[in-house]
């Protein structure tokens, strides 16, 4: 076949193939446009899903850094001069209940959002700087079930420290229990064990305290909470006090 009639063979296919896509495309017209609109509407949707997003996950920082504004005011001490322009507040409580009150509003706007679930966590702590104990104990509960790994830990830790303030060291012994086996980021398993070693100890069971704190010292010698642990096995001396024999 010379090349002449290759080129005819090729240029025919090419025609025969282009007539084909036209037809199709002209059969399926409806097909290929509506199609096109509901990906075109997918990708709309997206698109608004994430500016949406980013713009309440802003909105909810820029509330919950006032809420945090609120809560780091310095307390006014009496006859201290207070610069102009600068709030205060006249106690802890006060403080914990105005801070309180806008962790709550930010946290109940913007629960979806990074910055509400720390808010929620703060007015946890804030329930239980002003007193407000069932409170604090319903909000860091719900903080403890969250999917986030890390905030939830914190909520634990927060609640059995709750538990501890109100008598009820059995159930902090349990959150403690579950925070060892299952540690994260923002509470180790060493900082946990720590804690419930604390907590015997102010439950007057310091062999128990001893049996954590030398578990602690061997397993994580280099560590901090090894180090911790050593420190509490042999204290030292406190000034003046004449050397050990």
């Amino acid at each position: 076949m010379d090349q002449q009639t290759k080129a005819e063979l090729k240029h025919d296919q090419f025609i025969d193939t282009t007539k084909h896509g036209l037809e199709w495309a002209s059969e399926n017209r409806r097909s290929v446009l509506v199609t096109s609109l509901v990906l075109l509407g997918v990708i709309l949707f997206i698109v608004a899903g994430v500016v949406f997003y980013n713009n309440r996950s802003t909105q909810a920082s820029v509330a919950f850094g006032t809420a945090m504004t609120a809560y780091q005011a310095p307390l006014a001490l009496p006859g201290q001069p207070i610069p102009v322009g600068m709030k205060t507040y006249a106690n802890v409580n006060e403080r914990a209940k105005a801070a309180n009150a806008l962790f709550l509003a930010a946290a109940d706007k913007y629960s979806m959002t990074p910055a509400g679930k720390n808010a929620r966590y703060f007015a946890g702590l804030t329930y239980i700087e002003a007193g407000e104990n069932a409170s604090a104990e319903s909000t860091l509960k719900q903080v403890a079930d969250s999917w986030n790994s890390d905030l939830a830990a914190l909520g634990k830790l927060a609640l059995a420290q709750l538990y501890r303030q109100t008598g009820r060291a059995p159930q902090a012994i349990e959150i403690y229990n579950q925070l060892t086996a299952k540690p994260a980021t923002t509470v180790p398993a060493g900082l946990a064990q720590l804690q419930l070693a604390e907590l015997y100890e102010g439950q007057n069971q310091p062999d128990a305290a001893k049996k954590i704190y030398a578990q602690l010292k061997d397993k994580d010698a280099k560590g901090a909470a090894g180090t911790l642990a050593a420190q509490k096995l042999n204290p030292a001396p406190a000034a003046g006090a004449p050397p050990q024999q």
